[in-house]
Order: C-alpha cells, then structure tokens, then sequence
C-alpha cells in the first residue's frame, strides 16, 4: 500500500495517512477484508511515529472505514461506497464554501479563484 507523506504540506500527518487510506477504499483500492498493515509496520513503511499511525487507524475505525481483530489485525470494514464518497464530497463542499468566502471578504474574484484552483489541481 503506497502513502505519500508531504511534511511541508500543513496538514497533520495521521490526517494524511487517513485521507489516502479512505481514498483506496472509496475507489475500491483497497477492498472489503483487506488486512492493512500493523499500526508498528506501517509507521517504519512511512518513517513516522507509532501514534501518528495509531492514530489515524483510530480516525478510520471510528468513521467505519476498518475494523480491528484482536490478535489478528485491522481490515478493511463493509461500506457502502456512495454514502462513504457523498460524505467526502460534503466535506470537501464545506472547505470550498470557506474558501469562497474567505475570497469574497478579500476581494478575489471567482475568475482568480478558478485559475488557482486549476493550478493546484494540476500540482499533484
């Protein structure tokens, strides 16, 4: 399973571990029963700490994206794949309406807005 980790993107690192583990499920990546791997094994995979990757399996658990086996692992839960991806797409609406907003208090046209939007679509 391949994470890519960005230290200098702001965002905290078991968030981005959380991210991209939901987005191989939600894209069938990852699929219903699939083990991942252990909390210490993918901590060394990524050169991160044990808690940033506990953590972030906490975060998936609890929003239903895996389930824990003692003794045996953590698997990739039964979900349905259009209510896991509606929500995602929430999300996301929400983080652009506060960017919309934030533009529109500052002045920044919706023209601009588009042209970054492009730009850092493409970044990626």
């Amino acid at each position: 399973m391949e994470i890519i980790i960005s230290n200098s993107s702001g965002v905290a690192i078991y968030e981005q571990i959380t991210s991209q583990i939901k987005s191989k499920i939600i894209s069938k990546e990852l699929m219903e029963g699939e083990q991942l791997p252990s909390i210490r094994t993918l901590a060394k995979d990524l050169h991160c700490s044990v808690i940033t990757t506990k953590n972030a399996y906490e975060e998936l658990e609890k929003e239903g994206f895996v389930k824990t086996i003692p003794s045996k692992g953590i698997y990739v839960a039964k979900i349905n794949h259009e209510i896991a991806k509606e929500a995602e797409i929430n999300k996301l609406e929400n983080l652009l309406d506060n960017a919309i907003n934030f533009a529109k208090v500052n002045n920044i046209s919706k023209d601009d807005i588009i042209k970054m939007l492009n730009i850092l679509y493409e970044e990626d």
